[in-house]
């Protein structure tokens, strides 16, 4: 093997001696790329959680093997041309027409959402940016599984008037870490604190601020407090993990195809033919010069048959590629050496079989495409993407989207809006409305009057 090219972060070119090129697609361990070696290939990645890691003087949970997996997720979603349109169409069909206020009823055995207006409440959501709080938390969760926020008592709670919460703050997943319980349990709930700074570079520059985790029994218990919320994932004791996170390899699988087929038109060969010539030939030719220019020596001799070369590849590129040229022809004399052997010109059309290689990375390609939308748990047809050459047609899309209400919106809802829910029942006890994520439902066109119809213009 004369080199192995890095073409991207998983990705290899070998150049063998011979002049094949053999590309390593996700070939890849702990020495090449520390945060998908460690999290993903190695094997002991499930037990990050077991042990505490010491950062500016604390005690953390990790968030994985090298306590940076909001940043891998981050880096690996970004270098994908699906993942992060998947997760911003999650986010619009959840968010809906927005958050709003509702009271459950039960009308003829059935629970019902009745959306309602509230003036005391409204006002109290007024005062802070409550809908920047939710897509933050929203973004976070649907790339992570879990969020972060701080919830800020009012000042006057603070000098001994009534308690009540101000405002919900978006604390970045990717800045906040649970503090390691003291009693070394493997269980959130014996977490006292949440610590936030700057962990993607070890809180060298930010340093460490600590917050007394929110209390659901005590909410007014501190100033200022904050909670980690999230959908439990299997197997683990602190943190979430997305949904997505068994489709990470092609995830990664499907961003290099991009580089390779660009590594491929920058640095191919793409010989069309192959030109074999008679050492026999040129021997002569030597013989000859030497005796036309009994005073040149061998390097001038060298030069010359160096001139030559060009002069004849000139000409057969001239004759194979002449776009002019509609009969090629290429002329040459076998000569017959003493033994009978012939030495003779000849030339082939080289098979680069581009088109194999292309062809099994399209399928590769389209492979991904597939696994990564089911892993991220959302339907092609609602997700934009084209499968087998074809979107999906309106009647696919519409279904599609009934059962996305109807399954796939609830446990989010519940997660997500689970902080600002908490605070609306400390802060007004007496009211049973609650926040949820408003879904008009949509129609077919047959079902609705033909003045409501979209007109064709």
């Amino acid at each position: 093997m004369s080199k192995t090219v890095r073409i991207s972060d998983h990705s290899f070119a070998a150049h063998l001696d011979d002049g094949r090129v053999y590309i390593l697609s996700n070939a890849i361990d702990g020495s090449l790329s520390g945060s998908f070696g460690s999290l993903v290939l190695r094997n002991d990645y499930k037990n990050w959680e077991v042990m505490p890691q010491s950062i500016g003087g604390y005690k953390i949970v990790p968030y994985g093997w090298d306590n940076n997996i909001p940043v891998f997720i981050r880096n690996t979603i970004g270098e994908n041309n699906l993942a992060p349109g998947i997760i911003e169409r999650q986010r619009g069909l959840l968010w809906g027409q927005g958050p709003q206020l509702y009271r459950l009823e039960i009308v003829d055995g059935t629970i019902i959402q009745s959306w309602v207006r509230d003036a005391e409440v409204e006002r109290w959501l007024s005062g802070w940016d409550y809908k920047s709080y939710l897509l933050g938390v929203m973004g976070d969760y649907l790339s992570t599984g879990g969020y972060f926020d701080a919830k800020h008592l009012a000042r006057g709670a603070r000098v001994g008037a009534s308690r009540f919460i101000a405002k919900l703050e978006h604390l970045p997943v990717k800045n906040a870490r649970l503090e390691w319980p003291d009693n070394d349990e493997l269980d959130i709930s014996c977490c006292r604190h949440i610590l936030t700074g700057d962990f993607e570079h070890a809180c060298s520059r930010s340093g460490i601020r600590e917050y007394p985790v929110f209390l659901d029994a005590d909410p007014g218990r501190f100033p200022v407090a904050a909670s980690y919320v999230r959908l439990p994932s299997f197997g683990h004791d602190f943190y979430a993990l997305p949904q997505f996170w068994g489709a990470m390899r092609w995830i990664v699988r499907g961003s290099e195809i991009p580089s390779i087929f660009k590594y491929v038109t920058d640095n191919g060969i793409n010989l069309a033919y192959h030109v074999h010539s008679s050492q026999a030939y040129w021997d002569y030719r030597r013989e000859v010069l030497q005796k036309s220019h009994p005073d040149w020596d061998d390097t001038k001799i060298e030069e010359e048959i160096m001139n030559i070369t060009k002069q004849l590849l000139d000409s057969m590129v001239s004759v194979l590629t002449g776009k002019e040229n509609a009969g090629k022809m290429f002329h040459s004399i076998d000569c017959i050496d003493d033994q009978g052997n012939a030495h003779a010109w000849k030339i082939e059309a080289v098979d680069q079989k581009i088109k194999d290689f292309v062809e099994s990375q399209l399928k590769i390609a389209e492979a991904s495409v597939s696994a990564i939308t089911s892993g991220m748990g959302l339907h092609p047809s609602l997700s934009n993407i084209m499968v087998n050459g074809k979107l999906a047609s309106g009647s696919e899309m519409l279904y599609a989207f009934k059962l996305y209400l109807a399954s796939d919106t609830a446990i989010p809802s519940n997660v997500i809006l689970s902080g600002i829910n908490k605070a609306i029942r400390f802060n007004f006890p007496g009211k049973d409305v609650q926040m949820g994520f408003y879904h008009q439902s949509v129609k077919t066109e047959e079902s609705l009057s033909a003045s409501s119809r979209i007109k064709n213009q």
